[in-house]
């Protein structure tokens, strides 16, 4: 359904919370406008067996219901969380648009000036629509707008009441949650193709917008085993539906320099209408892939929203017209910097880092998004305002030192007494930021959202990570001055040697170390070096072990290396003393079971009978405990299966206790 996710909390069978899904873990509360949708109900209703109304089945029978509570009624759980997705039926977007040009012509009248209707504000579409009305302040805006709900799954729940998908979600129906009469069990794979192909046919005709369906695994017990990568489920997957496609011109191509100095061409369309929304800018991702479709100015191209959402070039049907070809810099057009790709990637990257003003600036935008800190008022044109004055030349750090200012931004057009106040008490609300959510607002390459989780989850403290990330650069540089020696040794004091920075990871290559030569005053030498096999070997062998010994399942060399060019840089560790400085965020807890193995670190090895590696690895975060995927002298546990082998080893030779499952799943049953 294309609308907005809304997760409803009901406790003993009432609604006390609804929210956005938001970043994933904090999201809007929007429970006051949630009250104004009348599909959603603000008590669940009880129903015995009679009053359940199946949902449409297409070639299957009904799941056998769970059995019921004494008094013959399908017992509501005591905390369940319903998710779906709020939207707006086709026909109520149409009146709604309507309403709001009647609105522009009205106003308009009233001044006497010329009616002109593209300037009339109007929704593009209805996800937009749906978005906005629900995310209104006013819930009496909220109530005029006919928002509608449709149930497709459950988060929270003190007990699920079914043991397949299909069961729960006729139950949460026949509480009173509208659920789609589309949604059907279907056995095998060409009853999901056909499911797939009938939706598809009538998806015009459909009182709301789709864009997919998704296919999901039944069985609870199969969803847990198979669980959850980063951001999304093992057990379902989407399958989007054609996207629609539309032809226009490019304009221009411009480029745009992102945070992590990547240099991403832009095309500039004449503006066309594609899917129900107008489209002006395409994303065109990198230098290849302008050179795959040829794109020139004037060119035109075929456009369609990728998962009906991202405008994308997908065709340049006059590419065999003759044009002025387009030439990708090999400067930063923000700073006059060098722009390089380094060996084995296809993006183009400023080597000006936080000298580039264009970095600079995303940076920052980052930093208060709302996957980072989430700092409201702090939008885009704010930061660059703010950045522009110099107000915000040093770092993210001077966002916390704003309200020195605060005379300053009242001077500033469009800010009066309440929207400083509101800013600055935004800003101070994150002086005790998570930890997870400054790591990655940090832009620390390679650092994502979950991986910045991980990286708490092992560390704790922030700066008992950075004293590991230490270490191991002093491990490093180490390694790198022996691996030196040795070749000194062998080839003399006139061989020319890489340094460990122009061969510290798997991804750095012949590009790299010549463009760090050329910075040194031999510059004749430096562009004759290349990269013998041994030396990228032990290039590639080092960056394994470094990850190996930061010791966080998920987090391999090339993040590794990532966080130690980070610290290796005194600019960034400028900013870094410099943000800690101004917030102290607590210590990174999660709540786990209190067992025999919290706090320690296990390795699982060898062929487990009972369970997957997943859900042992599951298992032991449960029970406070932290994985790693190698044995090193931090383990503290390994639990080996049948044909363990260099790990078992290393385990004994290392002193490391050893037990096989059996002994594990007793340590989990002990637990509870």
């Amino acid at each position: 359904i294309v609308g907005l996710s809304c997760s409803l909390r009901y406790e003993q069978g009432r609604l006390v919370r609804a929210a956005t899904r938001g970043d994933g873990q904090v999201g809007e509360d929007v429970t006051a406008n949630v009250a104004f949708i009348s599909d959603i109900p603000k008590v669940l209703r009880p129903c015995d067996a009679r009053g359940l109304v199946p949902l449409i089945l297409q070639g299957s029978t009904p799941h056998p219901n769970p059995t019921p509570d004494g008094e013959g009624l399908f017992a509501i759980p005591d905390v369940f969380e319903v998710r779906g997705e709020v939207y707006m039926a086709r026909g109520d977007f149409v009146a709604l648009n309507e309403r709001l040009m009647d609105i522009a012509r009205a106003i308009n009248q009233s001044s006497g000036d010329e009616f002109d209707p593209s300037k009339a504000k109007q929704f593009s579409n209805p996800r937009n629509a749906a978005a906005g009305s629900l995310r209104q302040k006013n819930s009496e805006i909220t109530a005029g707008r006919n928002l509608r709900f449709l149930a497709h799954g459950w988060g929270a729940a003190s007990s699920v009441p079914g043991n397949t998908q299909f069961a729960v979600m006729r139950r949460i129906e026949s509480w009173g949650v509208p659920v789609s009469a589309r949604l059907v069990r279907c056995d095998g794979l060409e009853g999901m193709l056909g499911t797939y192909r009938g939706i598809a046919a009538e998806r015009a005709d459909l009182p709301y917008e789709i864009d997919g369906v998704v296919y999901k695994v039944d069985d609870l017990g199969l969803q847990e085993r198979l669980g959850f990568v980063a951001k999304a489920p093992r057990w379902a997957i989407a399958r989007k539906f054609p996207a629609e496609r539309a032809e226009t011109v490019v304009e221009a191509i411009d480029i745009q320099v992102g945070r992590t100095g990547k240099l991403t061409p832009v095309a500039r369309l004449a503006p066309v209408l594609v899917g129900g929304v107008t489209v002006t800018n395409a994303t065109l991702h990198n230098r290849d892939e302008v050179a795959r479709l040829g794109l020139r100015l004037g060119d035109r191209v075929v456009l369609q929203r990728a998962g009906d959402v991202i405008p994308q070039v997908v065709e340049n049907v006059t590419r065999e017209m003759a044009r002025e070809a387009f030439v990708f810099p090999d400067h930063c057009p923000e700073c006059g910097s060098e722009a390089v790709a380094e060996e084995g990637e296809v993006d183009v990257r400023c080597t000006g880092g936080l000298i580039c003003p264009a970095q600079r600036i995303e940076r920052l935008k980052h930093f208060v998004s709302r996957g980072a800190l989430d700092i409201e008022g702090l939008g885009e044109k704010t930061i660059i305002q703010f950045y522009e004055l110099g107000w915000l030349d040093r770092g993210p750090g001077d966002i916390f030192r704003l309200k020195a200012r605060r005379e300053d931004i009242l001077g500033l057009d469009g800010w009066q007494d309440k929207s400083v106040e509101n800013l600055l008490m935004a800003i101070e609300a994150k002086r005790a930021p998570d930890a997870a959510r400054l790591l990655f607002g940090l832009g620390i390459r390679h650092v994502g959202v979950v991986t910045a989780r991980d990286l708490c989850k092992r560390f704790v403290r922030l700066e008992a990570m950075r004293g590991e990330v230490g270490r191991l650069a002093a491990r490093r540089d180490e390694a790198w001055a022996n691996y030196n020696r040795a070749m000194i040794a062998v080839a003399g004091d006139d061989a020319v040697i890489p340094t460990r920075d122009e061969l510290d990871s798997s991804r750095v290559g012949i590009a790299r170390a010549a463009f760090e030569r050329s910075q040194a005053a031999d510059r004749s030498r430096s562009l004759q070096l290349g990269i013998t096999p041994d030396q990228d070997k032990f290039a590639r062998k080092l960056a394994g072990e470094l990850a190996g010994l930061i010791g966080v399942e998920g987090v391999g060399p090339e993040v590794t290396l990532a966080l130690i060019d980070f610290f290796h840089e005194p600019h960034n560790v400028a900013v870094w003393e410099d943000i800690l400085g101004e917030v102290s965020p607590p210590d990174y807890v999660v709540e786990a079971l209190v067992s025999e193995v919290s706090g320690k670190t296990v390795v699982f090895t060898g062929k487990l009978e009972t369970m997957s590696r997943d859900e042992a690895k599951a298992q032991a975060e449960r029970l406070g405990a932290r994985t790693a995927g190698s044995v090193s002298a931090k383990t503290d546990l390994v639990v080996a299966g049948p044909g363990a082998g260099s790990k078992l080893k290393q385990a004994g030779a290392l002193g490391i206790a050893v037990i096989d499952e059996a002994e594990w799943a007793a340590i989990v049953a002990r637990a509870g």
